[in-house]
Order: structure tokens, then sequence, then C-alpha cells
């Protein structure tokens, strides 16, 4: 008898997990690979990171959500290395995987634009532990500052720093913004919280830059009824312990904040400049894979790339944005080609 068609995923969210699913019942079999085994409801991060959900709420096992699916198994690694023309992966254990067809659902990673050494006084918001981190560091400030000393020191803990007006930056601001204004209100007894100075800057002329202007409009109103303070065109050159550096225009200018928030840019994983680099792909300015119009890389039409790792363009030749959506698109769209390849019709 002989095997079946092997498709190897590499990647457990959005994407990942939608692929596997719908090759349910398909005559191959699927291997599902992730550093983590939960899958992570990115969208909700911020809400963990805020208080208002705990971790559990948005991670599911990838193992319990496949359970029923007879034709995938879920493996803990971390892709180190791929060989596109022996169709082998290599994993960081040392575990090699073949394949004949491979889905790569790596997503990406925080850049911090060359800065790294800003990671320790701002927490982006990729992970579970760095939301927890976040919600540690917003809580603790109200409490430094109900025993703060000076005034100073009052101002200094009641001013929260988001750098980067993204969807996570707009989604933090909001959220910092209601905790300020209505959670905390009425729980303290020498500070009053929504004296809170919430700062989100963005570098760019205006928020959710990704987004039609229209829309950016809107959400920029939404978080300055909540008393954020949107500030565009401000370049941080520097983070430490006691606040943020900024740059605007010529000028230059030191705020004391003792909680800075990192919801900028992202980078590729050391994994994906090894694809691009063996698949001999062309990237973009972010290092994000150049696909073909049915997602596979140029030279390996047996390789989908989804989710944040592709570089897409739609009908207008505008780059798709790296939200759940289009992951969720790419994933279903990926098995369906796998599909009608081994039923021998056209994609």
């Amino acid at each position: 008898m002989p095997e079946r068609h092997r498709v190897v995923i590499l990647g457990g969210g959005f994407g990942g997990l939608v692929a596997a699913q719908r090759l349910k019942n398909a005559p191959v079999e699927v291997t599902i690979i992730d550093r983590r085994n939960f899958h992570l409801f990115q969208p909700l991060m911020y809400q963990v990171a805020t208080g208002s959900l705990s971790p559990g709420d948005i991670a599911a096992p990838i193992r319990g959500v496949l359970s029923k699916q007879k034709n995938v198994q879920v493996l803990l690694g971390e892709a180190v290395k791929l060989d596109p023309d022996t169709k082998r992966v290599t994993l960081r254990d040392g575990g090699i995987f073949e394949y004949d067809s491979l889905i790569v659902a790596t997503g990406s990673q925080t850049s911090y634009y060359g800065n790294d050494s800003w990671r320790q006084w701002a927490p982006s918001l990729k992970s579970i532990e760095e939301a927890t981190d976040i919600r540690h560091k917003i809580l603790y400030a109200f409490e430094e500052a109900e025993r703060a000393a000076t005034s100073e020191e009052v101002t200094a803990w009641l001013t929260f720093v988001i750098v980067g007006a993204g969807a996570t930056g707009m989604e933090l601001a909001g959220a910092l913004g209601e905790i300020a204004n209505e959670t905390l209100r009425h729980d303290f007894r020498h500070i009053n919280p929504q004296n809170a100075r919430i700062l989100l800057m963005e570098g760019g002329d205006r928020v959710l830059p990704a987004y039609p202007p229209t829309l950016s409009a809107k959400a920029e109103k939404l978080v300055s009824r909540l008393r954020v303070e949107v500030m565009k065109g401000v370049m941080v050159t520097g983070i430490d312990g006691n606040g943020v550096t900024i740059k605007r225009g010529d000028s230059s200018e030191q705020l004391p904040a003792k909680t800075v928030l990192w919801a900028g840019g992202i980078a590729m994983t050391p994994f994906a400049k090894q694809l691009a680099a063996s698949t001999r792909s062309e990237t973009d300015k972010i290092g994000r894979i150049t696909v073909r119009p049915d997602l596979t890389v140029p030279n390996y039409p047996d390789i989908w790339i989804i989710g944040d790792l592709a570089h897409a363009v739609d009908n207008r030749g505008n780059a798709l944005p790296g939200v759940a959506q289009v992951a969720i698109q790419g994933g279903t769209y990926a098995a369906k080609c796998i599909r009608a390849r081994l039923e021998g019709k056209r994609e």
C-alpha cells in the first residue's frame, strides 16, 4: 500500500491550525510542529496584558483542538533549517522531517529596530509571558504611585508610554484608558487614577498606518475620548528605567515614565531568513517572503507560506496586513490547493 502524501505544517497559529483542519478526511498524513503546544488567540492578548482575561482564556492545546482529526499528529519543536531540494525540515533538537507538501506559518517576532537593549524596559506583546509581565507593570505602577513620596514620583508612575500606534498599540491604549478612568477610579486613597497620562507615540502621520485614513481618524477619536494623548511624527531614540527620549523634528526631549510598552514593528525570525536564502526568494524590507498569487514560493510549488511571513498582495497590488483573517484565508487556500493537486484538479 503506497504511503500517504505527507504534509508538514510549521506553526500552530491561525493559518497553520486552519490548514490542518481543512485537510480533515483528505488522503494525507499531517504533521503540525510548533514551539508551543498550545494555540494562542493573539487578537485578545491585550486583554490579558490589561487584566481583563486570564492566560487560559486565550490559549487552547493544539492536540485538544485537533483530537478528533485522525490524520494529524502534533509535535513540539522549532524549525531551524529547511532543505527544499531534499524536502527536509530540521528542528532545533536535531529531528528531521520529510514532506511532500510544506506549509510555513511560523509568524514573526518583535523588532526593536536594532535597539534590543530596550526590551528589558519596554516589553512587547507577542507571548503569554510578555502579556503577564505587562499586566504586572501596569498594576504595579498604580500601587507605587499610591505610596510615592513626591508629586514628581507620582507623575512618573502614572505616566504610561506606548510606542507604536498600530492595532496592538491602539488596543493597549484604549484598555489602559478604561482601567484608569473606570476600573480603578475608586480604588485608591492618595492618587486619582484618572490623572494617569497615557501617551501613544507613532512615527508616522496617523495611527493604524496599515488601514485606510478614514478608519485611522475614527480610531484616534475613540482613544482620545479615553484621555489617551496621541503623539504623531515622534521618533523614540532611547528607553531606560526612567522613561523615554523622543525626537520631534529637530528637537529632543526626555519624558519621565516608569511604564513603557512596546507595540512597534515586526521582524522575521532566523528560520525565516534561512528559508528565504535556501529557496532563493525575494523579500520585502522587513524580511517577508514574496509569494505567488497561490501563496507558493516561486521556485518551489510544494511550499506554501502564509500569515505574517508572507508578502502577498491584493488585486490592487497592496500588501495584505498581518492579521488573523488573512492568515486564516491563507491556511484555507493552501489546504484547498493540496487537495486539488491530489485529486488531479486545477487549483
